[in-house]
This record gives C-alpha cells, sequence and structure tokens, in this order.
C-alpha cells in the first residue's frame, strides 16, 4: 500500500484497532510522514498513558495542541517541510467548551457548569472518550487550520460505541423522554406531585440539595441548546462519511488483533463509512519461516536451547503468516502494510523515524 497516496487528498484519518497493537505509535508515525511531505498535521491521542508525548520528546502532552520542534528529527535524517502538532483529548474540557459553545449567554454557561445535575452528567457523558474525541475531531476540522487530523481512537472492542457516538447525542435530545422534561409546564406538573413533592422535601432536609430546583434549572437552561447539540451531532457523522475522511485499521498479526481488524472492517462496511487500508505491526521476519540447522561443532546442550526458541519463533511467524493471509482476504484489498518486529518497543524520535520510514517505503 502506498500509504502517502491513499492519504493525499484526505482531512480526516481515524486510526482503529485494538489495545497493545502499537496504534498510538502508528498514528504518530503517519502524522509525522504527512508533515515531512509539507502537510500541516495534527495528531490527537486519548491515550491515557501519554506515551505518544513521550515519543514525541515532550514533557507531556496537554489538551491544547502544541507544535513539535521540526529540530527534533534532523539528527535522524528526516526534514518536516510542514507542521507538526500533538494533544491530549480531555472529554470533560470537551463537554464543556461544547455548553459553551450553545449557551445563548455567559449567564445560562455559568449556571450549568455550577447545577450539580449537570457536573454528574457531564462526568457521565465525558466517560465516553469516543464522543468526545469525534466533538474535538469535528472542532479542529471545521476550523480549516490543518490539512490532515490523525486520531487515535480507544480498542476496537467499543467499535460500535465508537462509531455511534455522534449519534446517541441526537437521539437523546431528540428523544421522547427529553421532549417531556423541557416541554414548559411539563416538567413540574409530572415530579412535582403530592408523593414527588414530599420525597424531594425529605431529600433537602436530609442533604441540603434542593434537587428539584436543580433538575428544574437543569433542564430549563438546556432547553435551549437541545437542537445546537443535535444538529452538531449530524455534522460530525457526515464527516466520518465524507470523502475526505477515512479508517485506517491497525493491528498485529496474533488472532485477537486479527480477529477485532476483521470485526471492525465488517462494521466499517455495514455503515458504509470509508476504509483505506490496514497495518499490521510486529510482524516476525521470513527466515523464521523456514526450517534451521545448526553448526555440528555447536555445543549440544547450547544447539538444543537455540533450536528450541528458533522453532518456538518459527510456529509464531508462520502463525502470523496465516493471520495475516486470513486479514487480506476478510479486507477484500491488498492495501496492507506489515510493520516488522522490532528489536525494541520504539519510545523516542529515533524510533517513530524508522517506524516512518517502514510505513511510507521511505
Amino acid at each position: 500500500m502506498d500509504l502517502a497516496r491513499q492519504l493525499e487528498d484526505k482531512d480526516v484519518v481515524v486510526c482503529a484497532g485494538s489495545g497493545g497493537v502499537g496504534k498510538t505509535t502508528t498514528s504518530a508515525s503517519i502524522a509525522i510522514g504527512m508533515a515531512a511531505r509539507g502537510l500541516k498535521v495534527a495528531v490527537l491521542t486519548i491515550d491515557p498513558a501519554k506515551r505518544l508525548a513521550d515519543s514525541l520528546g515532550l514533557a507531556e502532552l496537554g489538551t491544547e495542541l502544541r507544535q513539535v520542534d521540526p529540530r527534533l528529527f534532523e539528527p535522524y535524517g528526516m526534514e518536516i517541510t510542514g507542521e507538526l502538532h500533538a494533544a491530549m483529548l480531555d472529554p470533560k474540557r470537551t463537554f464543556d467548551e461544547l455548553i459553551l459553545r450553545y449557551a445563548p449567554d455567559n449567564e445560562t454557561y455559568e449556571n450549568i457548569l455550577n447545577n450539580r445535575i449537570y457536573q454528574e452528567l457531564s462526568n457521565a457523558i465525558a466517560g465516553s472518550q469516543e464522543y468526545m474525541a469525534m466533538e474535538k475531531l469535528l472542532e479542529l476540522h471545521e476550523s480549516g487550520d490543518f490539512d490532515l487530523l490523525v486520531l487515535d481512537t480507544p480498542p476496537s472492542r467499543n467499535a460500535l460505541d465508537f462509531l455511534d457516538a455522534p449519534k446517541r447525542l441526537a437521539r437523546f435530545v431528540e428523544g421522547r423522554a427529553l421532549r417531556v422534561f423541557l416541554a414548559p409546564g411539563r416538567f413540574g406538573l409530572k415530579i412535582a406531585g403530592r408523593g414527588g413533592s414530599m420525597l424531594f422535601s425529605a431529600m433537602k432536609k436530609i442533604t441540603g440539595v434542593d434537587l428539584l430546583n436543580d433538575l428544574s434549572e437543569f433542564f430549563a437552561n438546556f432547553a435551549d441548546m437541545a437542537s445546537g447539540f443535535s444538529e452538531r451531532a449530524q455534522r460530525v457523522d457526515e464527516l466520518l462519511r465524507g470523502k475526505t475522511a477515512t479508517f485506517l485499521l491497525i493491528c498485529s498479526p496474533e488472532n485477537e488483533p486479527v480477529d477485532e481488524a476483521i470485526f471492525f472492517r465488517r462494521v466499517l462496511k455495514e455503515q458504509k463509512l470509508p476504509f483505506c487500508g490496514a497495518i499490521v505491526n510486529k510482524v516476525r521476519p521470513d527466515y523464521y519461516r523456514a526450517k534451521k540447522q545448526l553448526p555440528d561443532d555447536l555445543d549440544p546442550d547450547l544447539a538444543a536451547r537455540v533450536l528450541e526458541n528458533y522453532e518456538r519463533q518459527r510456529l509464531l511467524g508462520k502463525r502470523d503468516a496465516e493471520n495475516i493471509e486470513r486479514l487480506e482476504k476478510s479486507l477484500s484489498t491488498d492495501n496492507l502494510v506489515q510493520v516488522p518486529l522490532f528489536s525494541d518497543d520504539i519510545h523516542g524520535v529515533e524510533g517513530l523515524v524508522h517506524m516512518v520510514h517502514t510505513l511510507f517505503g521511505d
């Protein structure tokens, strides 16, 4: 697969796959490779381990985009002719920014942020990293500041949740239950009957929290913003389905990650979402797939241990080849890049440059 050619007309690439397959490293390498080709690129991660910051030579990676110093790559023979930016997504902060965008005025915004019901709700929704990642992706895309956005996603065991994220909030704000709460006069009548009034009065005396007032205030303030949330969710969905976005599957050659990639590809096809190919990391070299004969004068005990270890690696290499063949058949595409198993894990810029050269065939 010519990765640069696959991405040359794209604004967004979503890197999806199971955990532990090098997805964060691959996302960073793709961003570096495209920045080296003159594009202004941003890579976004929700990886809690913050490995991306370490790999890019940053002391820390915050919620605001930071430009990576292009001089970091020069000692390793790579020139960044474009720009490379990186950020760690903060789901809670992203949700607060959405409230700011759709609140009719600053007073309403402050009331909502200080409302106890909102604080609980936002923490719960912010737990959906997938939705907030999509929101930030849309925000940066619509800003027009970048040629390419690379998104490092949560593990694909949440594939359906991730792909449904743009629609979930729309279903919530358009749902019958919420419309009942937002209907003028209906909320108080529904919940402030004699039994409800007694319950909330008792809770107020015990806890000092006027829950009924908090609920009423929250839904009253939220009413004016419901249409904005719904409309934005629709734009996120349109972005993912547009011609300028694409999904790239990342996996390793083990059974489970390949199964995850096949499953995710099936979901993409069912939902008619764009797909450009797959990257298989940590593939054992071809020489592990053949029998090996050791010199006759080698110490017998050492020779036995070497052959035992080699045979184990040879069988794993055979498994790799079979799984990769199975993946290619399931994906119905030859757009697949194999990245060899490196002798060490990629921790710094030098390793990322090596990864870039492998991915882009430089």
